[in-house]
């Protein structure tokens, strides 16, 4: 299968889609979490998701199933997983707006993880948005004011695994068709998910049935646009863009919990933004660098 062709507006608009979905299922989360379990939630959230699948998989068959990279999509599924499952954690424990701080400073992971793993070096000028965007970020949490607690360590955890997830969607965005992809994570996350639903079951009020439904929707409908932005574009241009999604987290929380941000907050606002648009700006410069090319091999 041939590489899909670069288009960085596309990339942009997937991936602003995937932060605004993100941060609606976050206060549903938020809210229905005081009802069930974290575990329950989770294991939930991805049994709808691959049932949304199924009529897919019906049509085309189990042949549609057969992959040549079948650790990279195990990798994924894990990464994944372990991604909302800290996150979500951390939603139960620390402010709505913290949590999607700490999930969404992914970027900063996803250059070392890439060195790390495939020795891919991003050229040095596109490190200044990520850096900007952790300076709102810091800015917004203010860490040493109250004191970051063990929670707010398990959403960073969110971060580190979503950075995997970043990518390994990339990688697989390269030779594997886009249901594919997205019906393996389902598939592993829900097997994952399972033993600790079961370990942590507690009956399921009949109020928590609709936003349970919801979540697992809108879950959906955050991987589709997620792999469909790795589609088009880097993970070291697009993965800033993340930073978008606590702009949007951090109004849901205004809105439904009159979390009011203060002045350092707004600084860091205007720089999460700023981060996001410099590195959509600097995305759009041709690079052809060697790292570039072995990405697209992965």
């Amino acid at each position: 299968m041939t590489n899909v062709p670069q288009n960085l507006s596309l990339g942009v608009f997937f991936a602003v889609g995937t932060s605004l979905v993100m941060s609606i299922a976050a206060a549903l989360i938020k809210y229905t979490s005081a009802l069930v379990s974290i575990e329950t939630i989770v294991f939930a959230q991805y049994l709808i998701c691959v049932s949304v699948m199924l009529p897919w998989l019906a049509r085309k068959g189990l042949g549609e199933l057969k992959t040549d990279r079948p650790w990279l999509h195990l990798i994924r599924g894990l990464s994944g997983w372990a991604c909302f499952y800290c996150y979500y954690l951390a939603l139960n424990y620390v402010p709505l707006v913290d949590a999607a701080l700490l999930r969404n400073s992914a970027p900063l992971c996803v250059p070392v993880l890439l060195l790390l793993w495939k020795g891919i070096r991003i050229p040095a000028l596109r490190w200044l948005p990520i850096f900007i965007g952790l300076a709102g970020v810091l800015l917004i949490l203010k860490p040493g004011s109250d004191g970051l607690s063990f929670w707010h360590l398990v959403g960073f955890g969110s971060a580190i695994s979503l950075a995997g997830s970043m990518v390994t969607t990339r990688f697989l965005t390269q030779t594997e068709p886009n249901n594919r992809i997205i019906f393996y994570y389902f598939a592993i996350s829900t097997v994952t998910a399972a033993p600790l639903a079961l370990l942590n079951w507690q009956p399921v009020p009949s109020d928590a049935w609709l936003p349970l439904l919801l979540i697992g929707l809108s879950i959906w409908l955050v991987m589709w646009l997620y792999t469909q932005a790795y589609r088009y574009a880097k993970a070291s241009v697009i993965s800033p863009l993340n930073y978008l999604g606590v702009v949007f987290t951090g109004f849901w929380g205004w809105v439904f919990w009159d979390q009011i941000p203060d002045n350092l907050a707004v600084i860091g606002t205007l720089l999460v933004f700023t981060g996001g648009l410099l590195a959509v700006f600097l995305g759009k410069e041709k690079t052809t660098s060697k790292p570039d090319t072995r990405q697209a091999r992965s």
